[in-house]
C-alpha cells in the first residue's frame, strides 16, 4: 500500500480486494475451518455461518481502529516504520503460512481432508471451540488484534482521512469489512459442504483448495520481498496494486469454484 489511488472509487476497489484478499489469508480459513467443523457437530443449525460471524467481529476491531485513527491522525502522516515493519512481518507471516500449508497436503494421508493450518488459532484456546454466535465474533475481533490487521487499517484509514475526512476513513473500512466479509462467509459455506460430504471429492477439493492458500501466500511473500529488496521491482508495481490483488483473488476464487464444482459430482463419481 505504498501507494494509493488518488480517486476515490480506486481507493475504495483497492480496498475491498484487501479485504477480499485478507479473508483468504490462511489464518482465517484455518480458524473458520476449526469452528466450522466443531458446530458441526455442537450446533449444526448455524455452523455453516461461522466464517460471516467471525468476519463481523474481525471487521467491528477494524472500523473501530479506522475511526479512532481518523479521530487522532489529522495533521498526521503514518511513519515510514509502520508500513516497513508490517510489511516484513507480513511477508514471515505469509511464507510460514505458506510451507505449514504445503506441509499439511504432503502429510496428510489418502483418506483423510487436508484442514488449513494457521498460526494466530494456535494460542485461542479453547476460544477456538465456541458454540455461540457471540463467540464466534469475539474470536474475529481477537485475531483483529495483531500488528498487520491494525498497521493495514491505520494506513488506509490515514488515506481516508487525506481524502476527505473521519467518515472517508471509516468507509475505506466498511469497504475493507464488506470484501473480508464475502471471503469469510464463502468460505463458512464451502467447509460445511465439504463436511456434508466427507467423501472422496471432497478430500480432493480440500487438496485443491489448501495448495492454491499455500502457493499464493508464498508468491504475495516473494512478491512483498522483491519490492522491498529491489527498487526497479517497486517501480514496476506502482499502480499495479489493484490489478495484483485482483490476480492473487481471482487465483485463490478460482480455486475455491473448482472445489465446490468437485463437491457438488454425484456420490457415484467420488466413489468411482
Amino acid at each position: 500500500m505504498s501507494v494509493l489511488p488518488t480517486d476515490s472509487l480506486g481507493l475504495v476497489l483497492l480496498v475491498f480486494v484487501l479485504g477480499l484478499k485478507h479473508g483468504f489469508d490462511a489464518d482465517h480459513l484455518a480458524t473458520i475451518d476449526g469452528l466450522t467443523r466443531f458446530n458441526a457437530r455442537a450446533n449444526p443449525r448455524w455452523a455453516r455461518f461461522c466464517g460471516t460471524f467471525f468476519s463481523l467481529g474481525h471487521g467491528a476491531v477494524v472500523v473501530a481502529v479506522a475511526l479512532g485513527v481518523s479521530l487522532l491522525s489529522r495533521g498526521w502522516t503514518a511513519p515510514a516504520w509502520l508500513e516497513l515493519s508490517g510489511a516484513w512481518i507480513s511477508i514471515a507471516f505469509l511464507s510460514a503460512l505458506g510451507v505449514l500449508n504445503l506441509r499439511a497436503v504432503f502429510a496428510a494421508e489418502a483418506h483423510e481432508m487436508v484442514h488449513p493450518v494457521g498460526l494466530k488459532g494456535r494460542w485461542l484456546g479453547r476460544l477456538g471451540r465456541v458454540a455461540h454466535p457471540a463467540g464466534v465474533m469475539l474470536v474475529g475481533a481477537l485475531f483483529a488484534l495483531s500488528f498487520d490487521t491494525v498497521s493495514q487499517a491505520a494506513l488506509f484509514a490515514v488515506a481516508g482521512v487525506q481524502a476527505g475526512g473521519a467518515l472517508h476513513a471509516v468507509g475505506l473500512g466498511l469497504a475493507f469489512v464488506a470484501g473480508m466479509l464475502l471471503a469469510d462467509g464463502a468460505n463458512g459455506l464451502w467447509i460445511a459442504r465439504l463436511l456434508a460430504r466427507a467423501d472422496g471429492v471432497a478430500r480432493v477439493a480440500s487438496r485443491v483448495m489448501a495448495l492454491a492458500v499455500a502457493g499464493m501466500s508464498l508468491l504475495v511473500a516473494a512478491w512483498g520481498a522483491a519490492r522491498l529488496a529491489w527498487p526497479a521491482a517497486e517501480a514496476w508495481g506502482e499502480g499495479k496494486e489493484l490489478a495484483l490483488g485482483l490476480l492473487v483473488v481471482g487465483v485463490i476464487f478460482a480455486s475455491f469454484v473448482v472445489g465446490q464444482r468437485l463437491a457438488r459430482l454425484p456420490a457415484q463419481e467420488a466413489v468411482g
